[in-house]
């Protein structure tokens, strides 16, 4: 007894793949012998003389990866690993937004303040000097002094807000 055993057992898991092995299509052929088949018939076998097709059902193409897996309310259903990530790189993204917003603010300020500081240095009276492309060292005329003013006020109005 104990050595029909594992005969028994093969038999039964031989038995169990059959169904799997059976042929999906089945038809009559013009000679009218019945052929079986994994394939599809040739085109030129009509529609009424197929017996036998293969179950849609059991032939389900698998999902599409890009569309999301649902649950039987319908909602989507979603790794709450991936979840997390999102979550995680969402927060990093924001952080780091407002860390160059802040640093932009930071440098807005101090052109602010050096504008300022240069406006009134223009506006005190004082004579102002600049080094030239040559490196030698020249006093502003009256009409120098007016532009670097109008360009000063500019980067105010840009950089003060």
């Amino acid at each position: 007894m104990r050595s029909s055993r594992p005969f028994l057992m093969a038999l039964l898991l031989l038995m169990a793949a059959l169904p799997a092995a059976q042929a999906q299509w089945k038809w009559r052929d013009s000679t009218g012998q019945i052929t079986a088949s994994d394939l599809p018939p040739p085109r030129d076998i009509p529609d009424k003389d197929v017996l036998q097709r293969p179950d849609p059902a059991a032939r389900k193409p698998p999902a599409a990866a890009s569309a999301p897996a649902t649950a039987a309310s319908g909602r989507a259903v979603v790794d709450p690993e991936l979840e997390a990530r999102r979550r995680t790189a969402e927060q990093e993204r924001s952080t780091k937004l407002k860390a160059e917003e802040a640093e932009a603010a930071r440098i807005r300020a101090d052109n602010c303040q050096r504008a300022r500081s240069q406006l009134a240095a223009l506006q005190s009276g004082q004579r102002i000097t600049r080094v030239n492309d040559k490196g030698e060292r020249e006093f502003l005329d009256d009409k120098s002094i007016a532009d670097e003013t109008r360009r000063t006020r500019e980067v105010i109005g840009k950089e003060c807000r």
